[in-house]
């Protein structure tokens, strides 16, 4: 009698836990269709997604060994969301990387360099991250580089960082979003390139910062690249401390949780409409077109498939694995991308993480379409 009675509780429990999974799924599956910027809460069920996933795999076994019959819950689920699980994933095991590449190819390095301050504590060595930066780039041979977080001071030999890429590339073009130092500190997102730059334009975001292109000279061919840092979390030391507080839930968590979330919804909001922007702009031109830059946000988000449309993400094309761009906070955040519009094909992909900044460097080469 009692052992009767504990499994109808288990089975009720678990069949519970499951169609609840199920339904944060399919919530979660409408935030590609949904802007934060007017229901800010599907910025948060979106980073959720990878391990939603996860768990209704794991559920359609138990219910496949268990009792088959509701194995049809999770599966039903998951195939209405199948969408969002072909974001996450990427499945081109062993595609490797060839650092020759063929000379009809165009290789674009994609990077977050953190304002070249290292992951290091140590002063001296922070010193040398510059460089060390720049090495690490012109050693894969690119054509275009776009980096965000980018800092240059011409006035002072140790901070001028443009003059460490020009002897390679001799065209590029700023954006400037923050001057500092009577203008002399510029910091802001960059595009080099060893080709032509022949115009050049710069669409500022209501805050902070904004999307620039160039249209590159490649040949008898003319490219728009398109590169943008959308608006992060803006966390600092002491959040990371609010982080591990509520992670150990300990007596402030609380209060620490409050201010998380209040820059989490902020940020959501106002990467919806960076979105907006970044999409208008890149529709607009007929050019062959790539856009690349740090989304700071997840692949299951508005923000993502608002600018990626029906474009190719290279990672999906030629990557394998979640892909992880930013190494800290969580497993799962790819928030780094380089899209590009069916003018192109993936030729090959892949992820360098130097231990230089908490982002890892994206490099692809795309071949235009004859």
């Amino acid at each position: 009698m009692a052992k009767n009675i504990f499994r109808r509780a288990f089975k009720s429990v678990s069949l519970g836990i499951t169609i609840t999974l199920a339904l944060l799924f399919l919530v979660a599956c409408l935030d590609a269709y949904i802007s934060p910027t007017g229901w800010w809460p599907d910025g948060f069920t979106g980073l959720m997604v990878p391990y939603l996933i996860i768990l209704l795999f794991f559920v359609a076994i138990f219910w496949l060994i268990v009792r088959p019959v509701y194995v049809w819950i999770p599966l039903i689920s998951l195939c209405f969301g199948w969408q969002q699980i072909q974001v996450v994933f990427a499945w081109h095991p062993g595609a490797g990387f060839h650092l020759k590449k063929h000379a009809e190819d165009v290789r674009i390095v994609d990077w977050n360099v953190r304002s070249f301050n290292g992951l290091s504590k140590n002063k001296e060595t922070k010193k040398l991250i510059r460089n060390e930066v720049a090495e690490i780039i012109l050693k894969i041979k690119p054509d275009i580089v776009c980096l965000q977080e980018f800092n240059n001071n011409q006035q002072n030999e140790n901070a001028d960082n443009i003059s460490l890429f020009t002897k390679a590339f001799p065209y590029y073009y700023f954006s400037k979003d923050y001057l500092r130092k009577n203008g002399d500190y510029e910091s802001g997102s960059i595009i080099f390139s060893k080709y032509p730059i022949i115009d050049t334009g710069r669409i500022a975001f209501p805050i902070a910062e904004s999307l620039i292109y160039a249209d590159i000279l490649k040949g008898r061919d003319t490219l728009r690249v398109f590169t943008t840092h959308l608006q992060s979390f803006k966390f600092k030391k002491e959040d990371y401390v609010d982080i591990e507080k509520i992670k150990e839930q300990d007596e402030e968590s609380v209060a620490a949780s409050k201010n998380i979330f209040k820059k989490m919804k902020l940020a959501f909001a106002r990467r919806g409409v960076q979105s907006d922007i970044v999409r208008a702009e890149r529709d607009k031109t007929a050019l062959p077109t790539i856009v690349c830059g740090d989304f700071n946000d997840v692949p299951n988000s508005y923000t993502y498939f608002n600018i990626k449309g029906n474009w190719q993400d290279c990672f999906l094309k030629k990557g394998f694995g979640i892909g992880r761009t930013f190494l800290s906070l969580a497993p799962t955040l790819r928030i780094d991308y380089i899209l590009a519009d069916d003018h192109f094909t993936v030729k090959q992909f892949d992820m360098v993480d130097e231990d230089l900044s908490d982002h890892v460097m994206l490099v692809t080469d795309l071949r235009l379409n004859r």
